[in-house]
């Protein structure tokens, strides 16, 4: 396995503020790694507190299933080419109950019969968002809007956005998975 040099240099433990170094711990307990994209972005650690704030209300706040927005950020990241938030996201989509084959063949979910209406409709809504094709019509809105309220739309696409933000940083960055740790 080739080793890769990163772009700009990923964070230790001991080189991060106290506050940031909490975060560090949680997400060992939590996942047993610190991803390398936390690792980066520490190097600002005001940024990179508020970030890991909103990660966190974005997938662990509101009324969708986690399962759901994991669906969703999945499919952003394939519409973006994210290798990196793929293996994540996928790995924790798997642990969530979807199967290789969903995950896979995600592209093709709107002929599927494995994934319901609602599924369906949130994975437009990462579509139409990822590939920036608002503003929506009338008829596109109502389609959302019959499935979801307007609160959980907020959630649908925080998290789509969210992932469009993180997919575009680590493809520039060309950011390479984290191993987890065993």
């Amino acid at each position: 396995m080739q080793t890769v040099t990163p772009r700009i240099s990923r964070l230790g433990r001991n080189d991060v503020t106290a506050e940031t170094g909490e975060i560090y711990d949680r997400y060992m307990r939590q996942r047993g790694n610190v991803p390398n994209m936390f690792r980066t972005v520490a190097h600002r650690s005001e940024i990179f507190q508020t970030m890991i704030a909103h990660f966190e209300a974005v997938l662990h706040t509101g009324t969708l299933p986690l399962k759901l927005k994991e669906l969703a950020i999945v499919r952003t990241s394939q519409l973006n080419r994210c290798s990196y938030c793929l293996a994540s996201h996928s790995r924790i989509c798997k642990t969530l109950g979807w199967s290789d084959d969903q995950l896979v063949n995600l592209a093709d979910y709107a002929q599927r019969d494995d994934f319901t209406h609602a599924e369906k409709v949130a994975l437009q809504l990462a579509e139409w968002m990822t590939r920036n094709q608002g503003p929506l019509t009338e008829e596109q809105w109502q389609q959302v809007r019959d499935v979801y309220s307007e609160g959980e739309v907020v959630e649908l696409m925080a998290a789509i956005g969210l992932f469009n933000y993180f997919n575009r940083f680590n493809n520039l960055l060309d950011m390479e998975a984290t191993a987890p740790a065993h």
